[in-house]
């Protein structure tokens, strides 16, 4: 069962919204591609992917005047899916863009991960579960995801419910309420990113 609305996937230009859009329809969910804040309006599910430069996606959500209407949309209960530059932009800042605003919604800055390891983190490697998710039912510590990505998030913090090592521990999986995020590329990791996506889209139902 899908939500009677299509899920909403911000199209900010970023080069993964294909990928993600394919992965739904895989699943039988309806997406629609939105550009303009009034479409976030009527969303019942809305996904935020994000490839690329962490200034890249903050600036576009606000030359497109969509940073006030996805946080009002979260506010309301909206479930939220954030995908790697899409968790970033969750926190308060990142290194990578000092000067830009995050959206705040957890405080904290994204930083570098250790330049003593290869950077960017690119390949295959597997989470380790913090905490109980809603989102990772079904899917195990065993189980391999695709990531890649040069800035993370810390862990201490309470949305984290799932954590990834590279040079560093760092936040895999973000869970709050109505609020969820994957540091790594769920549309590219194989089974399990389409049974992470199919949690999403039953917890959107």
């Amino acid at each position: 069962m899908t939500p009677a609305l299509p899920i909403a996937l911000i199209d900010y230009g970023a080069g993964n919204v294909p990928s993600v859009e394919r992965a739904l329809q895989r699943l039988g969910a309806t997406s629609k591609r939105v550009t303009q804040p009034s479409e976030l309006a009527s969303a019942t599910a809305i996904i935020l992917p994000g490839v690329g430069h962490y200034a890249a996606i903050i600036r576009a959500l606000d030359e497109r005047n969509l940073r006030s209407a996805l946080l009002e949309s979260i506010s309301r209960g909206i479930p939220f899916l954030g995908i790697c530059l899409g968790l970033q932009a969750l926190y308060t800042s990142s290194e990578e863009a000092p000067s830009l605003s995050g959206l705040n919604l957890f405080e904290g800055s994204v930083r570098s991960l250790p330049t003593s390891v290869k950077l960017p983190h690119i390949g295959w490697n597997r989470f380790r579960v913090q905490r109980t998710s809603r989102l990772l039912a079904g899917l195990a510590e065993s189980d391999y995801f695709y990531f890649a990505h040069t800035f993370a998030a810390a862990t201490s913090s309470s949305e984290v419910v799932a954590t990834c090592d590279h040079g560093a521990n760092f936040t895999a999986v973000i869970e709050q309420k109505n609020i969820f995020a994957t540091h790594f590329h769920p549309e590219k990791s194989g089974a399990a990113g389409v049974r992470l996506l199919q949690n999403f889209v039953s917890i959107a139902t």
